[in-house]
């Protein structure tokens, strides 16, 4: 009888069985869950080694990276941005410590203000015409 169940079957008895609501033959052994979290902990624990070997060795070629670029800055008397930088800075203040004038802006007043550059610009225009001239503007602008 086991032989022509296991003939129909196909050799799915252990999957009907689990499929039915048994255990499948197999019992869970305290011991292999507790081995499986163990092999799970020591391979964290192995890709965190990793990761910090690997950060630590592109760590070291950046810092001899950096001790090349250092030779190189050295030898053709070149300066870091950063070094640059804080020397424009500097002088920019020493500069403006010296000065009894305001510093300048960077844009000057006026500027951008459209409307009130057009009519500045029309009164300018009106005064310098000869007075003929002067009416017949006055009638464009009228209209």
């Amino acid at each position: 009888m086991n032989f022509v169940m296991k003939q129909a079957l196909g050799g799915a008895g252990k999957d009907m069985g689990k499929m039915l609501g048994g255990d499948g033959g197999e019992e869970k052994d305290p011991e292999k869950e507790a081995e499986k979290v163990k092999k799970e902990e020591e391979r964290q624990e192995a890709l965190r080694q990793q990761e910090e070997e690997r950060k630590a060795k592109y760590a070291k070629m950046e810092a001899e990276r950096e001790n090349l670029r250092q030779g190189i800055r050295d030898k053709y008397g070149i300066k870091k941005r950063e070094e640059k930088e804080a020397e424009l800075a500097a002088e920019a203040e020493a500069a403006a410590e010296g000065s009894l004038t305001r510093a300048k802006k960077a844009v000057p007043a006026g500027c951008g203000d459209d409307e009130e550059e057009d009519a500045g610009l029309m009164e300018t225009v009106m005064k310098f015409l000869p007075g003929p001239l002067n009416n017949v503007l006055d009638m464009f602008n009228k209209k």
